[in-house]
C-alpha cells in the first residue's frame, strides 16, 4: 500500500477545489428558464442544478481549498523544522 505524502495530498485537494469551484461557477452563470418557457425547456430545467446547490458548491470547494493550503503549509513547516534539525 503507498502512502501519499502531505505535499501531493494538498496538491490533489486543491486541484480538486479548483475543478469543483469552476464547475459551481458555470452552474450559477447558467440563465434560469423563463416562467414562459416551452415544456421541453422546463424538462431541462430540472435536470440543472439550482442555484442555491451551486453556490452551496461553491463555498464547499473554497473550504476545500482553504483546507488543503493549510496542509501544504503544515508540511512545509514539518519539512522546515526537519532542515533544522539535521543542520
Amino acid at each position: 500500500m503507498q502512502i501519499q505524502s502531505a505535499y501531493a495530498s494538498g496538491l490533489q485537494g486543491l486541484q480538486t477545489a479548483q475543478s469543483g469551484l469552476t464547475q459551481a461557477t458555470i452552474d450559477v452563470a447558467k440563465p434560469s428558464p423563463s416562467q414562459s418557457a416551452a415544456p421541453t425547456e422546463i424538462a431541462k430545467a430540472v435536470d440543472e442544478p439550482d442555484k442555491t446547490s451551486a453556490l452551496l458548491s461553491a463555498n464547499e470547494s473554497l473550504r476545500q481549498g482553504e483546507a488543503s493550503t493549510e496542509v501544504l503549509e503544515r508540511e512545509s513547516e514539518a519539512i522546515g523544522s526537519i532542515i533544522n534539525i539535521k543542520v
